[in-house]
């Protein structure tokens, strides 16, 4: 079971989309580091994952963490 899973992420401020189709899941016990060029989207699905996201920010897709969704 999946203490923290992702699944489709799109994030879009106003037109423009900065993240599509991103998806993980994180098991107890288990560690994962997102690495990546500048501006590829690892503050962007961050932030979408503690809800901190820009009021101008769109969010599709599932977050879900210990069950819940977010």
């Amino acid at each position: 079971m999946s203490v923290l899973s992702i699944d489709n992420l799109r994030v879009r401020h106003r037109l423009v989309t900065v993240l599509d189709g991103v998806s993980f899941a994180i098991a107890k016990g288990e560690s994962l580091g997102l690495v990546g060029e500048s501006g590829s989207g690892k503050s962007q699905t961050a932030l979408a994952v503690m809800g901190l996201l820009a009021a101008t920010a769109s969010v599709e897709g599932s977050i879900r963490f210990a069950d819940q969704e977010l």
